[in-house]
């Protein structure tokens, strides 16, 4: 189980008293839960930790120039507040990061706190315009981040630039809090768009919706989101392709891609507002909130999402997809006694990732939440933690066991 929720955790103030806790927590043995607003305490393993500690008052913008699209800020800030202070100048984070609360919500005791900056780099939080854009570790430039030595480690700075050697950056994005304790982050912005529009065909089998967001997807056209609802998750089957950019290019863009896509329909579009709130749906998985279901995040390329998919509701399950396929989000019911993670590891190809993002406790320690690594990864995986964190007192097993 992870720190006790109910003790107060260890709350520096700024990047000294981190080095001071991390250090303390060293030399005493102390395993510690790293958290910045706490709303995704329950991915991973649970951890058997003894103390917790918060960055959330490491907050506030440290760099913000809209002309060379970069902001930096300390690790604890909220989410909204970047959000906000980018959409004054009208500029956005790209990578669409997703928030996690509704999802992790279903049983019943809402998701309290706000998401941070930190978390977005250290969970390497996407959503689906990743596949447009990339993703959150695509436009972290930069980090500051205390190890499980107590020391500071700083990489990268305010431009993307060629790297020798480990590129610490991309390392430790989607770490988790396993390889040190983020202060500050430095990620490229973009502009915000005029407009956008989506395509929406219906009643698509699921292997007919791939083929057409392919389609989309490797056309002139731009396409930022391509996703696809098999029917019971929102209706009917419904498959979305989203377009963004001048409030003029729209007409022209969604024209041709109806005239490319014509094999499979006449859709029907959905603009701004209207698209807008359909894509929150798609990125926060609300379509899986308030259930008791095992909920999984599978990552495959887009020519296995359609078998994937079909072997999750072979099994029972409830099945939509991102990213044209690429990302297959499954709802297992309860009853399965693994939550479906041998039926649905089985079929994975060779470089797939399956990783089970909503389930009790008792499911995650049974089970291997992030997807297995071979011997030979486990093996640099182990070295890396034992590099960074040498006692293991950071987030000590909620990835991997023993890690």
């Amino acid at each position: 189980m992870t720190a006790n929720a109910s003790a107060k955790p260890l709350a520096p103030r700024d990047e000294n008293d981190v080095i001071a806790a991390v250090a303390d927590a060293r030399a005493a043995g102390t395993p510690l839960e790293i958290v910045g607003g706490a709303t995704k305490r329950t991915i991973g393993r649970p951890m058997q930790t003894a103390a917790t500690l918060s960055v959330a008052r490491l907050s506030g913008i440290t760099l913000y120039e809209p002309s060379e699209l970069v902001l930096g800020a300390h690790a604890g800030t909220p989410l909204k507040d970047i959000e906000k202070e980018l959409a004054n100048n009208r500029q956005r984070l790209a990578f669409e990061p997703i928030d996690y609360r509704g999802l992790l919500a279903s049983d019943g005791e809402p998701t309290v706190g706000e998401p941070t900056i930190g978390a977005v780099a250290a969970a390497n939080l996407s959503g689906p315009r990743r596949i447009y854009a990339g993703a959150a570790r695509d436009a972290l430039l930069g980090i500051r981040m205390v190890t499980g030595r107590g020391e500071v480690v700083k990489s990268g700075g305010r431009v993307m630039k060629n790297v020798t050697g480990y590129d610490l950056v991309k390392l430790s994005a989607g770490s988790w809090g396993t390889l040190g304790v983020f202060t500050e982050v430095i990620f490229k912005v973009l502009p915000e768009t005029h407009s956008e529009r989506t395509l929406v065909f219906e009643g698509l089998t699921d292997a007919s919706a791939v083929a057409s967001m392919s389609a989309g997807l490797g056309s002139p056209f731009e396409v930022t989101g391509a996703a696809h609802m098999a029917a019971g998750i929102d209706g009917p089957a419904k498959t979305l392709l989203r377009i963004e950019g001048f409030d003029e290019q729209m007409v022209y863009r969604s024209g041709e891609l109806k005239k490319l896509l014509r094999t499979f329909g006449v859709p029907a579009l959905l603009a701004d507002d209207a698209s807008r709130a359909l894509w929150l749906k798609v990125r926060d998985a609300t379509f899986f909130a308030g259930t008791d279901e095992a909920v999984w995040r599978i990552s495959v390329a887009p020519s296995h999402g359609a078998a994937i998919g079909a072997a999750a509701t072979a099994a029972g399950g409830r099945v939509f997809y991102d990213w044209g396929g690429g990302l297959v989000w499954v709802a297992m019911p309860a009853a399965s006694g693994d939550g479906g993670a041998a039926a649905l590891r089985a079929v994975l190809p060779a470089d797939g990732h399956a990783t089970l993002v909503r389930a009790p406790e008792t499911l995650r320690a049974a089970v291997d939440v992030f997807q297995p690594q071979p011997p030979a990864h486990a093996a640099l995986t182990r070295g890396v933690k034992d590099a960074f964190d040498p006692d293991h007192i950071l987030n000590p097993g909620r990835m991997y066991a023993g890690m």
